[in-house]
């Protein structure tokens, strides 16, 4: 797999700072043509662990539209493009004194 190029930069809409931007659209639509432009490779990668916590705790299936538009509601809400609140996860953060 041919190595990221990180001299395309993108002010990212998440991180409010110049960073380097991702290699291509993360989907073959509009919207994924959006996150190219907006959206660095930093905060993405952010957002694919996010992600991963909705999909386990909603058993969410990416291939069935309303698996779809739920993730995709969540990354817009993640985002600051749509108001709301996320959807509350499983996920718990580990706050016990020896979790460092």
């Amino acid at each position: 797999m041919p190595e990221a190029d990180l001299t395309r930069m993108v002010h990212c809409i998440k991180l409010n700072k110049e960073l380097p931007g991702l290699t291509r659209a993360p989907f073959p639509t509009e919207f994924g043509t959006f996150i190219y432009e907006k959206v660095s490779k930093e905060a993405w990668d952010m957002w694919l662990a996010e992600s991963v916590r909705y999909i386990n705790t909603y058993r969410v299936d990416l291939s069935s539209k309303d698996g779809t538009e739920f993730m995709l509601r969540q990354l817009k809400i993640w985002l600051g493009l749509e108001d709301g609140e996320m959807a509350q996860t499983a996920w718990v953060p580990d706050t016990s004194p020896d979790s460092e």
